[in-house]
């Protein structure tokens, strides 16, 4: 690929009152064909996530350069990416894959050297495995009176083998597997579990729930307990719908190891506060858990007091339980309080160990945040100790 000179991307980054000024100099490069030929947008933490807001066009100067100001920003963290309107013309990689945010922490005036390697749309939409298929576009959930489409991961050697294999239960099946059916509050960006499970050698099912078309919902489906914000809540519906009716029918019609020890379930975020619950409410039918980035924090101490009732002779003593968290994953809690994930996760898994005493493995991120990206990257490691148990004697 041809080398074009450098836009410049200025910002001036105001800040409160007794914090310095400072002024953030981008250089982006990239294929002038594609700078020039369409008007693009800056977005980021400074606004809020909104990727085609007139105000943050970024504009041509008399040289030619590509210059911006964005002013109130305050020091720290600064997160941002470029889009051409929306979040379906992202930028990309060189060979049309979505990145993690941009990103600079802003304590005086500094220069960075970024570039524009391609737009996402560009590219073919689908980013999914061939392996990746759709169970069922309405499938049935009884328990809720309601119908979603249920996605699956088959392994590469499934149609030419005799093996049965493991299952992984997952939340939120639009974000695991492919770009154009992915969402999140800073774009699209699949998790990559087909690739990993692809190139892991070790291979399983995986089966996955899309999450309700309203967030709103998403939220009540995954709540199991009441709470000040919540008065009706659908969690323990949605968990007997996997275990009693789901279960049941990926075991009969696809080859499967349906034992407690070959059967596990993950998710984020909320998921992974719900997989928390799944483990704790079914510990006949899963085997191991993983609970990456668990929101404790919106659960207003419900999983502390189920926790707090468990027995040492209960079957979760036998369990595998891999959490995650993010040393960045700092949240402010319905009551205004400021929490960190990390910390939830250190004390309810402390709880735990006391209680019942599972096999734990505990993964924190140092820089880690909430998001698709950060999950993205701590599922290889979460893959490998789940495989590895799968494999112990």
């Amino acid at each position: 690929m041809r080398i074009s000179k450098l836009f410049a991307v200025m910002m001036s980054v105001i800040s409160a009152p007794l914090i310095a000024q400072h002024t953030v100099v981008i250089e982006v490069g990239g294929r002038p064909e594609f700078l020039k030929s369409e008007d693009f947008f800056i977005t980021g933490s400074f606004q809020k996530w909104q990727p085609g807001e007139d105000k943050w066009q970024v504009k041509i100067n008399s040289d030619g350069d590509h210059l911006i100001t964005i002013k109130d920003v305050k020091s720290g963290l600064l997160e941002y990416k470029f889009t051409r309107g929306n979040w379906k013309t992202l930028e990309s990689t060189a060979d049309g894959r979505l990145v993690a945010p941009r990103s600079a922490i802003i304590t005086k005036d500094t220069v960075i050297q970024a570039r524009i390697e391609g737009w996402r749309d560009h590219f073919p939409a689908s980013t999914a495995s061939a392996q990746v298929q759709i169970l069922d576009t309405a499938m049935y959930i009884p328990q809720l009176k309601r119908s979603r489409t249920v996605r699956i991961y088959l392994p590469k050697d499934y149609k030419t083998s005799k093996r049965k294999y493991p299952v992984l239960y997952m939340h939120d099946g639009q974000d695991l597997f492919d770009e154009a059916t992915s969402e999140g509050r800073i774009g699209p960006l699949e998790w990559g579990v087909d690739e990993t499970i692809d190139a892991a050698g070790k291979s399983c099912i995986v089966v996955a729930v899309d999450h309700h078309a309203d967030k709103k919902m998403r939220i009540k489906e995954y709540y199991t307990n009441a709470n000040s914000e919540n008065k009706e809540v659908e969690g323990k519906a949605y968990l007997e719908f996997i275990v009693k009716t789901l279960k049941p029918l990926i075991d009969k019609q696809y080859r499967t190891i349906p034992d407690k020890k070959h059967t596990a379930m993950a998710g984020s975020s909320m998921g992974g506060l719900l997989t928390f619950y799944a483990g704790l409410y079914y510990p006949e039918v899963f085997g191991s858990l993983g609970v990456l980035s668990p929101s404790v924090w919106l659960d207003q101490r419900n999983i502390y007091r189920e926790l707090e009732q468990l027995k040492p002779d209960s079957q979760i003593h036998n369990q595998r339980y891999y959490f995650y968290a993010g040393g960045n994953e700092n949240r402010m809690k319905p009551d205004s309080s400021f929490v960190r994930m990390h910390d939830d996760v250190k004390a309810t898994s402390d709880i735990l160990k006391e209680k019942v005493n599972p096999d734990l493995q505990i993964a924190i991120n140092p820089s880690g945040r909430h998001g698709a990206w950060y999950w993205r990257m701590a599922f290889p490691a979460f893959y490998k100790w789940l495989s590895e148990g799968w494999e112990s004697k």
